[in-house]
């Protein structure tokens, strides 16, 4: 045995010596010590890593936090793409960076303990800082965040086979919140356009500017195990095809988390589809809070939090499942489609929810129509939301759908949900007219309060809630369903709470409308009512 063992080894050696071999990741001379050249330089000269691992601290990164590491970390990259790819690596420490370029085939990878730290924009005038935002034609069709990829801390556009990976930290610090096309300033953390192949996994970002993530035009893409504690939006996946979103922590009070968008950035329409979004947790802590694991909720604000489709939506959203996620402290679901696209095949299931700041579930049609001239109304339709839980929503809004007058939210099923409100809406909220509002931004605030502390259900066609349970914290003298302009409307097993003298629902211009089975109210079929309570 101890022959063969040093046979074996003296045979390893030899297959050392002849192939060069290197641990991955470290100067290939801590491998077996017999090159007869540094394994660290090419025949040209040029820095290499092992196994096709590019530190940018050989390329003269100081990641000291204070060096402006930039040129250094470019360069790694674009050592690794004349290569034909590999992995940019950053070891421990804080990079601090301006515009980072995506290449195709290339992985950028932190390691723990590594930050790439976004710096400060340079004064006005001075030149140098982020790239400029690059010209486009259509940007008048979407917010100025939308419309541009260049000025960001790491952006490509066009390139494939990309990855960011890592448990290490993208802190946003020098990064902006809202608009400026001054030259020089950074507003993203990632941006990407027209990509395919993206793989975002295990890294931290904190304090993204006005989007952690913008992806437009991406297919193929795969975003996992990411924890988001930031200033905007978490994630905006405009126009892309094929993604999986899954096991990821989003903090976003100051707007949305996740975030599905159709916009026109692009200069033609293009529907977002395809995609997954799994185990997933959403809420509205103070900024900071959730990394640092104080959860603080003490700051005023909107706690946007939640999963959005819309605003911008003239490509559509199309073959949608959203399963497993959380929301605390923050809004609710939102399904808006409001510049001409089409809305449809979406089924969301299991989904928790507390504290929960605006409408628990809110579906909007409108007709804001931001896009090309003599684009027509889009269509809201063919969406199930079941197993849902809800405790402690804000009273104001309960829970909405709503289309426009002549375009009905259309085949929506709800079932196995249990709602809690916080209740305490008064009679003269009762008597309330929400207005129309057809063209305004979609948010359940566009409203006003609501007559209903359940569900308001207007412009609507085929719509079914089974074994649906809703019910206040604190007497609420508004009725818990409220109908208005809807054809066809079952409803089985469905119990709502009401005050003495309150009616559970509450009907105007509805056809067809049945109930079975409700708590201690009579079954009943109802062809057309102009106006009923009961």
């Amino acid at each position: 045995m101890k022959i063969a063992n040093r046979s074996i080894g003296l045979l390893l050696l030899l297959i050392c010596a002849s192939a060069s071999i290197a641990i991955p990741g470290e100067p290939a001379e801590h491998g077996c010590g017999l090159l007869t050249r540094d394994p660290g330089q090419t025949a040209a000269g040029g820095a290499v890593a092992a196994a096709g691992v590019y530190d940018v601290r050989a390329y003269g990164a100081a990641g000291d936090g204070k060096t402006l590491d930039t040129t250094a970390v470019n360069k790694a990259i674009d050592v690794a793409a004349a290569a034909g790819g590999g992995t940019v690596r950053f070891t421990a420490g804080t990079y601090l960076c301006h515009s980072i370029h995506l290449k195709s085939n290339i992985a950028l990878y932190l390691d723990q303990g590594a930050t790439i730290l976004a710096a400060d924009a340079p004064p006005e005038g001075s030149g140098g800082g982020y790239d400029p935002a690059e010209l486009n034609q259509w940007d008048k069709y979407q917010d100025f965040g939308h419309s541009h990829w260049h000025n960001s801390l790491i952006w490509g556009e066009g390139i494939e086979n990309v990855s960011i990976l890592g448990p290490g930290l993208i802190y946003g610090r020098g990064l902006i919140t809202g608009d400026n096309p001054r030259a020089g300033v950074g507003d993203k953390m990632i941006a990407l356009k027209l990509c395919r192949n993206v793989i975002i996994r295990d890294i931290s970002i904190l304090r993204g500017g006005h989007f952690g993530i913008l992806a437009t035009g991406v297919d193929n893409l795969t975003i996992d195990n990411l924890k988001i504690d930031t200033n905007r939006d978490g994630f905006n996946v405009d126009c892309c095809r094929n993604v999986r979103i899954s096991n990821c922590s989003v903090n976003s009070p100051a707007d949305d988390g996740i975030c599905l968008k159709s916009s026109y950035a692009l200069g033609f329409a293009r529907a977002t589809e395809n995609v997954t979004i799994t185990n997933c947790q959403l809420s509205g802590y103070d900024v900071g809070s959730f990394l640092d694991g104080t959860f603080r909720r003490g700051e005023k604000g909107s706690h946007t939090g939640r999963i959005k489709f819309g605003t911008e939506s003239n490509g559509g959203f199309k073959n949608i499942t959203i399963t497993n996620c959380i929301f605390d402290y923050c809004c609710g679901l939102a399904l808006e489609t409001v510049d001409g696209g089409l809305l449809e095949d979406v089924s969301i299931t299991n989904i928790t929810m507390r504290d929960i700041v605006n409408a628990p579930i809110f579906q909007r049609l409108g007709s804001r129509m931001r896009g090309p001239e003599g684009t027509p109304v889009g269509a809201l339709r063919r969406v199930i939301i079941s197993n849902i839980v809800v405790y402690n929503a804000d009273p104001r809004y309960g829970s909405i759908i709503s289309g426009i007058p002549g375009h009905a939210i259309e085949d929506v099923k709800l079932s196995n949900i249990r709602i809690f409100s916080r209740g305490g809406g008064t009679k003269e909220q009762a008597a309330l007219e929400p207005p129309e509002n057809e063209r305004n931004y979609p948010e359940p605030s566009m409203f006003g309060q609501i007559p209903a502390y359940g569900f308001f259900i207007r412009h609507a066609e085929g719509i079914e809630l089974s074994n649906v349970e809703i019910s206040y914290l604190k007497e609420d003298l508004r009725p818990a369903l409220m109908l208005s302009d809807v054809r066809g409307a079952d409803f089985f097993y469905v119990k709502a709470e009401h005050a003495p003298d309150v009616p559970t629902f509450v009907l105007k211009s509805v056809e067809n409308f049945s109930t079975h089975q409700c708590g201690l109210l009579p079954d009943m079929r109802l062809e057309r009512v102009d106006q009923k309570k009961f």
